[in-house]
């Protein structure tokens, strides 16, 4: 971009997010503000209950016996294939989701979506041979994505700058609450006998996808989206409704309207809203980049083995018995659960790089301590003299594997992809992690089988190698986003004068003396609002 400053990129002086912090009023001490996030939860947050209860479910269903006898034991590819048709459907999808969100909004996104899993699966319930289970299992991916994408943008999209980071950040929290639900009902239906066993988890697989059709009209729309089509009037009253309930909240809103209002209006100027915006320029590039990897590192770190393997690992090294194997499955669900949010209170005081280094560094190390364990266990147990030893080291490092993966790769994941893309790219930078994310996954639950059971052990060596590169990639080409707001971070590899330019809109609310008599919910307050930001 040229101008003014042309070369100089950074991010601008951070005015919203120090008037945001000035505000000492906890969220629950503001009833619309609590109201919010209270919706938020069973709508944005609970569509990951979708994919953990997805990713938990193939795991246990595969330890449940009637399963493996009416879908005559699937191994190898065909196994790899069965769990990784989810990802092969989200796929398919992720090309439409730009436009569907720039069409009809998030909420009306988020409700296709979950149209779509519906459909997904009660087809899987009532699937009758293998090849209908697998086209189910696509149909759900196929609707999953749209959902992710509209829901991690609104929450970011609506929440008070204060909490933004913590219910983003919680977002991916209840991928594991959708383990832990899946894990419980398997290992109760798990002793039925009949094909109900395995038909009454994927019939209930539905629920996560009716509560977001319940409520996600009882949220606002994303007052950007708004602002884009031209509705101001209407993103003004959201932001005055729920943002402004501070003791300086019509100082507050006056001036977070005028940067929304300035940022998008500088974003869409250079945007033409096609893929080709991602590669345009060279700061849309490195997003492209770390965006990429980051989809890459979700999926290749090691945790499809944990999530849809766990019952392979477990048997390598001498445990089989279906009722032990899926009490370690609800209590490593558990356990991820209990990581995940403590993480994700964590995020408004630890930098963004600091996470993401102490979690791949971390997994490097468990991986290579797992895989030394791994391999005195299965040698162990191929020589008929059990090493309990072993076997206890390599449970304790799949336990250990959730805290270290949890401290970036599940708390800051759509954190860092919400702040890192600006409004104008958001849905079609998301949606490009989700397609390398889906890739990803796609390749490791279809390949993850075949390693284990040609290589045993020694396939885990190709994860510390991947860990590796991991740790110096993020050391290198990860910027800081810790502690601004999405608007400030709008231009972060661009020309720093297009930043100042939504800064001056900031400052000229801010200093005009009639500030305090904008009246939060008058016409009155509305029209002096538009006259500031004009």
């Amino acid at each position: 971009m040229a101008g003014d400053g042309a070369g100089v990129t950074g991010k601008s002086d951070p005015i919203i997010s120090r008037l945001a912090n000035e505000d000492k009023k906890w969220f629950y001490q503001k009833p619309n503000l609590l109201y919010l996030y209270l919706m938020l939860f069973p709508t944005c947050m609970g569509i990951e209950l979708t994919s953990g209860f997805d990713s938990q479910m193939i795991n246990a269903l595969q330890i449940v016996p009637f399963w493996k006898l009416y879908f005559n034991d699937p191994q190898g590819a065909l196994k790899g294939i069965i769990a990784a048709a989810y990802s092969l459907g989200a796929i398919l999808s992720l090309p439409f989701i730009p436009m569907i969100n720039d069409r009809f909004g998030r909420r009306w996104s988020i409700f296709g979506g979950s149209v779509v899993m519906v459909i997904g699966a009660l087809v899987q319930g009532f699937s009758v041979h293998v090849g209908m289970y697998i086209v189910a299992r696509m149909i759900l991916g196929f609707g999953i994505p749209t959902c992710i994408v509209s829901g991690s943008s609104l929450i970011g999209e609506l929440a008070y700058p204060k909490e933004r980071p913590v219910m983003t950040s919680l977002f991916n929290v209840a991928y594991f609450v959708g383990q832990i639900i899946a894990a419980a009902i398997c290992f109760g239906t798990n002793n039925i006998q009949s094909d109900w066993a395995w038909r009454i988890p994927s019939l209930l697989q539905i629920c996560p996808s009716l509560l977001q059709i319940t409520f996600v009209f009882f949220l606002p729309e994303s007052p950007r989206w708004l602002i884009t089509k031209d509705r101001g009037d209407e993103a003004l009253a959201i932001l005055e409704k729920y943002h402004g309930e501070s003791d300086r909240g019509a100082e507050f809103v006056a001036a977070e309207f005028a940067q929304m209002q300035t940022t998008i209006k500088l974003e869409l100027e250079a945007a033409k809203k096609s893929w080709l915006d991602l590669f345009k320029t060279a700061g849309m590039r490195r997003r492209v980049l770390i965006t990429t990897m980051l989809g890459l590192f979700t999926q290749w770190s090691g945790n499809t083995l944990i999530s849809y393997y766990l019952g392979d690992l477990l048997k390598m090294i001498g445990f089989t018995d279906t009722t032990y194997v899926q009490k370690i499955n609800v209590s490593i669900a558990c356990w991820s659960l209990v990581c995940g949010a403590t993480v994700s209170l964590l995020v408004t005081k630890i930098r963004r790089r600091v996470m993401y280094l102490a979690c791949t560094i971390s997994l490097l190390l468990c991986y290579i301590s797992w895989t030394i364990s791994m391999e005195r266990a299965q040698t162990a147990a191929q020589a008929g003299t059990p090493n309990n030893a072993a076997n206890i080291a390599t449970l304790f490092f799949i336990y250990a594997y959730s805290p270290c993966y949890n401290m970036g790769y599940n708390a800051l994941t759509y954190t860092y992809m919400v702040e890192v893309w600006p409004y104008a790219e958001r849905s079609s930078g998301i949606a490009f992690f989700q397609l390398f994310g889906r890739l990803a996954g796609f390749f490791t639950t279809f390949v993850n089988p075949i390693g284990l059971n040609s290589v045993g052990w020694r396939y885990l060596i190709s994860y510390c190698c991947w860990l590796a590169y991991e740790v110096v990639f993020v050391y290198f080409f990860f910027p800081e986003t810790f502690g601004r707001t999405l608007e400030e971070l709008a231009f972060l590899f661009e020309d720093k004068y297009l930043a100042d330019q939504a800064n001056a809109a900031v400052e000229k609310v801010l200093n005009e003396k009639n500030a305090d008599a904008i009246s939060l919910g008058g016409e009155k307050g509305r029209s002096e609002v538009r006259e500031n930001v004009a």
